[in-house]
């Protein structure tokens, strides 16, 4: 039986903490499937497309099986389409933790056959957030410390006016 497992997010940019837990995540499940989704509450510098692509170049590096996958929905039904069992979540601090506790209790009360697997950022990784990184480059600071170079130059080129 293959164990399916997914990561979701914005991914609005993919950042070094986002690679480390789909590094980590993929020694945990056969496959690994990345949700790149939509987020009311937020406003993305990324169309879904860009990330999708984006997200899908930068997991590339890594032998293992990995898909890169939109979806719109709720994270519990797209688990279910996927054929998932386990959803794996990155933490970074005390905050996060508190977020994702209350979401996987609620996703648990949705479906109860997928479980939620936390995974702590690596220590250097944990003050990065997709947010901070836009914001410190919005203001002409330099994010080569939390995302790579193709990420970096995209995140750039996506902020600098067009003459």
């Amino acid at each position: 039986m293959t164990r399916i497992g997914v990561y979701p997010g914005t991914f609005d940019p993919i950042t070094l903490g986002h690679l480390s837990i789909i590094r980590r995540a993929t020694k945990l499940v056969d496959r690994l499937i990345i949700g790149v989704t939509t987020n009311p509450s937020k406003s993305p510098l990324f169309t879904l497309e860009e990330r999708l692509a984006t997200v899908a170049r930068e997991v590339e590096r890594f032998s293992a099986d990995i898909r890169v996958v939109a979806y719109n929905s709720l994270l519990m039904d797209f688990a279910d389409r996927e054929g998932a069992s386990v959803i794996v979540r990155g933490l970074r601090a005390l905050t996060d933790f508190e977020y994702e506790y209350q979401m996987a209790g609620m996703n648990q009360q949705l479906n109860d056959r997928v479980e939620t697997v936390f995974l702590m950022a690596d220590a250097a990784l944990q003050p990065i957030a997709s947010t901070l990184v836009k914001e410190i480059a919005r203001f002409g600071g330099d994010i080569s410390k939390f995302v790579s170079p193709g990420v970096r130059n995209e995140v750039i080129a996506k902020l600098t006016p067009r003459a």
